[in-house]
Parts: C-alpha cells; sequence; structure tokens
C-alpha cells in the first residue's frame, strides 16, 4: 500500500456495532455486533451497514472485528467461534467491496484485547497472544491494519510487533482522554516519539469526542505524519463508565450501551461536517465516524475531499 495514501483527504467509514441495533440486530450478552457474524441471519446486515458507508462516500471501511476478540467472546461463552467470527467479519467486507464495485481498502480493525477504554495490565504473554491469535486470521483478507481504540504505548509496542511479522501497513488509532493523553497517562507525542516505524500511514483519534478531538488537533498536527478521527457521538465525554459499558448486557442496564452513554442527537450531518472542516483547516487528511455515527455524517465528510 502507498505509504502517502492518507496524505490526501480520506474518508473513513461509519460505526458499525449502533448501526447494526439500528438496522434490527438481536444482540446477545456483550457480543454486540459479533452477534452479527455468528448469527447467519443478521450477515445481511453487516453487508448492507458497509455498503451504507461506501454508498456515502467512504473509502477505507474496517472489518468488524471490534467484538470479536478473544476476551469477549469467552465471556459470552463462544470462545470456540473465534476464528470463524473473525473469517466471518472479514468474508463480508469483501462482500460488500465486491457489491459496491468500487475500489475501496479494507483495514484490519485490531482492537484492544482486553476491556474498551482500559489500559490492559495483562501479562505481555497473553496479550501478545490475543493479537496474534487474532491479526493472523484477518490478515490474508486486508489491505492494512487498524489498532483500534488502544489505550496504552505496551498495547501499540506489542500490537506493532505482531503487524511486523505481517508486513502490513497500520494505521494508529489511540484513545484519547479528555486531558489530552491516553488512559495510560501517556501523551500521542510520547508514543509517536516512541513507537512510529517505517510501517504507519498515519495516527488518529479513535472513539473520541468532537470536543477532544479539537483540543488535541495542534499537538497531531506538530508530529508531521497524516492525522485525524474517528469521532463518537456517545453525549459522555468523560468520564465514561468504563465497567458498566464493558458489561452492558450482563446487568440492570440492557444490551445497548447508548442506554449508559447516550447519544448527541444534536449532532447531524451537517453539523458533523462543519465540525469536519475546522479540523482540516488545521491539517487533518483523515476523517471518519465511530459509534452513533452513520451514513448521513459520512456523507458531509465526503463532500469535503
Amino acid at each position: 500500500m502507498d505509504l502517502n495514501y492518507f496524505k490526501k483527504t480520506r474518508i473513513l467509514d461509519a460505526g458499525m456495532g449502533q448501526e447494526l441495533l439500528k438496522r434490527g440486530l438481536v444482540t446477545k450478552g456483550t457480543l454486540w455486533s459479533a452477534t452479527s457474524l455468528i448469527d447467519k441471519k443478521f450477515n445481511s446486515l453487516v453487508v448492507d451497514a458497509h455498503l451504507s458507508s461506501i454508498e456515502a462516500g467512504a473509502e477505507v471501511i474496517l472489518t468488524n472485528t471490534f467484538t470479536t476478540r478473544r476476551v469477549r467472546m469467552e465471556q459470552n461463552q463462544v470462545g470456540d467461534l473465534f476464528q470463524f467470527a473473525n473469517k466471518r467479519a472479514c468474508e463480508l467486507a469483501i462482500k460488500a467491496k465486491k457489491l459496491s464495485n468500487k475500489n475501496i481498502f479494507i483495514a484490519g480493525s485490531l482492537p484492544a484485547q482486553n476491556d474498551t477504554y482500559e489500559v490492559d495490565k495483562r501479562q505481555k504473554n497473553i496479550i501478545e497472544k490475543d493479537f496474534f491469535d487474532q491479526a493472523s486470521i484477518i490478515n490474508p483478507y486486508i489491505d492494512f491494519f487498524y489498532l483500534d481504540v488502544l489505550s496504552s504505548g505496551r498495547e501499540v509496542e506489542i500490537a506493532l510487533n505482531i503487524i511486523h511479522k505481517f508486513d502490513k501497513n497500520v494505521l494508529v488509532g489511540l484513545h484519547i482522554k479528555k486531558n489530552g493523553k491516553l488512559p495510560s497517562g501517556e501523551t500521542i507525542t510520547e508514543i509517536v516519539k516512541k513507537y512510529k516505524d517505517a510501517n504507519w500511514l498515519g495516527i488518529i483519534a479513535a472513539c473520541v469526542s468532537l470536543e477532544i478531538i479539537e483540543k488535541i488537533s495542534d499537538e497531531l498536527k506538530s508530529l508531521e505524519i497524516p492525522y485525524g478521527f474517528k469521532a463518537n457521538l456517545w453525549a459522555v465525554e468523560e468520564p465514561l463508565p468504563v465497567h458498566r459499558f464493558n458489561n452492558a448486557g450482563h446487568n440492570e442496564v440492557g444490551k445497548n450501551p447508548n442506554i449508559i452513554l447516550g447519544k448527541r442527537d444534536e449532532v447531524d450531518g451537517k453539523v458533523f461536517g462543519e465540525f469536519a472542516k475546522k479540523i482540516i483547516k488545521k491539517g487533518a487528511t483523515i476523517l471518519g465516524g465511530c459509534c452513533e455515527t452513520d451514513s448521513s455524517h459520512i456523507k458531509e465528510l465526503s463532500k469535503l475531499k
């Protein structure tokens, strides 16, 4: 893949999980979007969600592998379907690409391997195995890897070492808190200076609020690497109720994370597009949506090309 690809304005896709719920997905436990892979009757929803983003102007779609990490699969007693679900996600992304008849890229979503928005403090060898096993399944189907919502330099380093084994490029997605730092307390600058290598395509703020993205844009620009965002539209900016989010579906709050985190209904496509204009003026070239965004948001981003 061309290492300069993201030096020009490029459009990433919208969020997947909440979109699937809107389209009729009935989730099981905390599998959320992974349910759409395990239960064949929901496979078409994944293809349609991908197509919706592509038709809106997305040039890159992510494999639906955010919740097919081993920990989440085992938590829901379907660990034996780990390989099946990850492979199916890739197959459905490829199917959507073929149906669209457009020359898009497929990025392999390689998420934080334990809980979301939290530092993975498990032993290094366990984290390495989880990253390697998921990456090895999706690698044959993708154009590059996307580190999806990572929360510490340690996780970035482990993931990058795994990706090197597959000789593919990587777009690095970091989760950033209100203080402008990763949940680990590290700065974005520290991460880039310590871990950036020749395989990096760029860096983005992953599943982060509009306000945080705007706050960190100057720092990202100073790093002289293609940068941007996949913004979420959760109503709660911080502190995120992490424990309840990671266990939604196993307790009283119900199966949909937005019951806990809410949704910013006021941020429609036009508002999202106006926000993106401001970040583009600061130098951003990688534009996309995460949780609670949909094709209407991507369509407005695509007008900014």
